[in-house]
């Protein structure tokens, strides 16, 4: 018997899924920050002042500041910003009224923070005027020196000169000081000028004939700075003097010649420190024969002639 084997294949399907197996990124954009800008507190002036220095600063958190610029935004009037591309600038120029200005600034990434502030800028206060041209002034003193015989006496006039007098040299000094105590002591000074004035036609001293004289007659005026006395103060015996902020009044060949002198900053000093000692006026060379010749208050013929201090303060 024979036998018939049958092998059966037996076939497999193996089915493969593919599965694609994708992994999913999120993009997100390198997004700049802006910088901050901050330009600083508002700032209050007063005339006759014209000019402030603002001050701005830029912060950025991912990065740096690389640039400012201040520009104005509004106002009255144009004003001057001296370096519109620094952090910190003197802006001038202004009027009275209401700023705004803008402070932009610029990170590395070209990015652009601003901020602004106001600037406001007030009228002047009223100012007052004060007059002072006392008769017989008893702060009015000639301090006179002829050949060593030194005396203090009030006159007609205001000899500032250098002479001669019984073979001796003749030195005339003067002091002249006004009562200035209406003045508050934390007035600002606007301004301030001593007028003096020549002595129409001499007749005690110099050359009996011109108020001024000599080839070199150039005098100084001087702000005293230590109390002195009526009584006790002489040419020999004189209170300081500022000799780093005097005027110097320059020479003249004309026999009259009127003087107003600015001593705006002497009398500011005055007035701020509480230290009204007045002003000296003398030769700025003492050397014989020269002469600047002024009207005293103690003068009864010119009496619109007085030494006269004018005042503006507020």
């Amino acid at each position: 018997m024979k036998l018939r084997i049958l092998i059966g294949t037996i076939f497999s399907t193996v089915i493969f899924t593919s599965f694609s197996c994708q992994k999913e990124t999120e993009f997100i954009g390198n997004e700049n920050k802006v910088p901050v800008a901050d330009a600083g507190q508002s700032k209050n002036i007063v005339l006759p002042q014209d000019n402030v220095v603002v001050t701005g600063t830029g912060t950025d958190s991912d990065g740096q500041v690389v640039a400012y610029l201040w520009s104005q935004v509004a106002g009255p009037a144009e004003t001057v910003i001296v370096n519109p591309g620094a952090p910190s600038t003197q802006i001038k120029g202004f009027r009275q009224g209401e700023y705004i200005f803008q402070l932009m600034v610029t990170d590395n990434d070209g990015a652009t923070g601003v901020d602004t502030m106001k600037v406001i800028v007030a009228a002047p206060p009223a100012s007052t005027t004060a007059t002072f041209a006392p008769a017989n002034n008893p702060n009015e003193l000639q301090l006179l020196n002829e050949g060593g015989w030194v005396r203090t006496i009030t006159g007609i006039d205001l000899p500032v000169m250098t002479w001669t007098t019984g073979g001796g040299n003749f030195i005339g000094r003067e002091i002249v000081k006004f009562d200035m105590s209406t003045i508050p002591s934390a007035a600002t000074i606007v301004s301030a000028n001593l007028y003096l004035y020549s002595y129409p036609s001499p007749t005690i001293n110099g050359n009996l004939q011109d108020a001024n004289f000599g080839s070199d007659n150039s005098m100084l005026v001087q702000q005293i700075t230590s109390n002195w006395s009526a009584s006790t103060v002489t040419v020999n015996n004189m209170p300081s003097v500022n000799t780093a902020g005097q005027i110097v009044v320059p020479s003249t060949t004309q026999p009259r010649l009127d003087l107003d002198l600015n001593v705006k900053d002497m009398v500011q000093s005055m007035v701020s420190g509480n230290a009204n000692y007045g002003f000296l006026l003398r030769m700025q060379t003492e050397a014989a024969y020269k002469s600047r010749l002024f009207v005293s208050s103690y003068n009864t013929t010119h009496t619109t002639l007085h030494p006269k201090l004018v005042v503006v303060y507020r």
